[in-house]
């Protein structure tokens, strides 16, 4: 990462995913895995030539609970078109996302033509817990009748929940709901059933979560984005961080972080643009340091790979917010992945 002078301007169904253990996280652990499941989403996906946005309808985000840690998109059908992103994700995807995927393999769509946009989102049940749960959202066109036939040729019956019918996802355990025909929800039933009460108006969804919603806009409009709430951040810039994480200054700026925001494009190599959210420019500059001296230390200690990362990576503060950027061609992307800092966030 390259050392630069802080600026400080100013029909349903559901699906369903198993809870994710408690994000207890030490400075040597690994990312925890709802947040790594999404991490790796997004490094896999720099292998993708896509330019499509990948978005979310407005059925999609009430479905998705207010107390939201992360949320992730990927345009999906452009993934599926990348024999070398499929590899890669094959290697280093997560149990939890391919359980999801497995299932939406087996519930009787056609995952290379149907879904156009995946998501995944991970949620708290009470705003003061470390519990996560996780629920998938495909978007496209779906043939309704189609998929319905193929559930009752393979004699699966749907569970009423209130209105809406929840399909068993072949033998994963999971269900599968459609809220219109463009978009399904899937999940374990745990995960599901707050999801639908949340898009029923039972409960607070994602449209009332304002900081979040903030987080979300401008990046929207990228082939692959993802936003992560306060707690979400904090894991995500320890991890960053490393051994730098250790030093009394980020303790005392942890609290601070109120949110972030990542997209990544792979027209004409691999673009990463990381904000961070802070209160006031002296937090968001005392975190542009402390991630210099980060990188600083990689520089001198890493491989060749990673030290070609650090020269391709630049860290800012500006008007309140940390700024990472990152920027490769293909082949050196490619390099970054064999080396050791990419195999210690990933295993």
């Amino acid at each position: 990462m390259r050392v630069v002078t802080h600026k400080d301007h100013g029909a349903h169904y559901p699906g369903t995913l198993t809870e994710a253990r408690k994000k207890q996280v030490k400075l040597t652990s690994r990312i925890p895995q709802v947040a790594k499941g999404a991490l790796l989403a997004a490094l896999f996906a720099t292998l993708i030539p896509s330019a499509r946005a990948a978005q979310l309808d407005t059925d999609a985000r009430t479905a998705i609970p207010h107390d939201v840690q992360q949320i992730i998109v990927v345009d999906y059908r452009a993934m599926q078109n990348s024999p070398a992103a499929m590899d890669l994700k094959a290697r280093i995807l997560p149990p939890e996302l391919k359980q999801l995927e497995h299932a939406l393999k087996t519930s009787g769509l056609n995952e290379n033509h149907d879904v156009e946009e995946l998501a995944f989102a991970a949620y708290r049940m009470r705003s003061d817990s470390d519990s996560i749960r996780m629920i998938g959202i495909a978007q496209g066109q779906f043939s309704l009748p189609d998929i319905l036939a193929n559930f009752k040729k393979n004699k699966l019956k749907p569970t009423l929940y209130r209105t809406n019918k929840l399909y068993p996802m072949g033998a994963s355990g999971m269900l599968v709901v459609f809220l219109n025909p463009t978009t399904m929800v899937f999940g374990s039933s745990d995960s599901l059933k707050p999801a639908l009460d949340a898009r029923d108006g039972l409960a607070p969804n994602f449209l009332t979560n304002q900081e979040m919603l903030g987080q979300m806009t401008g990046v929207d409009t990228e082939p692959l984005w993802s936003i992560l709430d306060q707690k979400g951040t904090q894991y995500m810039m320890r991890t960053l961080l490393g051994e730098a994480s250790q030093l009394t200054d980020y303790d005392q700026v942890k609290k601070r972080l109120l949110g972030s925001r990542y997209t990544m494009n792979f027209q004409n190599g691999v673009k990463f643009s990381l904000d961070v959210a802070t209160p006031d420019t002296f937090t968001a500059a005392t975190l542009s340091s402390l991630l210099n001296a980060a990188a600083m230390y990689k520089k001198v200690s890493g491989s060749t790979a990673e030290k070609t990362a650090v020269d391709a990576t630049t860290i800012d503060s500006s008007a309140g917010q940390l700024q990472v950027r990152y920027e490769s061609s293909d082949s050196q992307f490619q390099a970054l992945l064999q080396s050791p800092l990419f195999q210690s966030v990933v295993k």
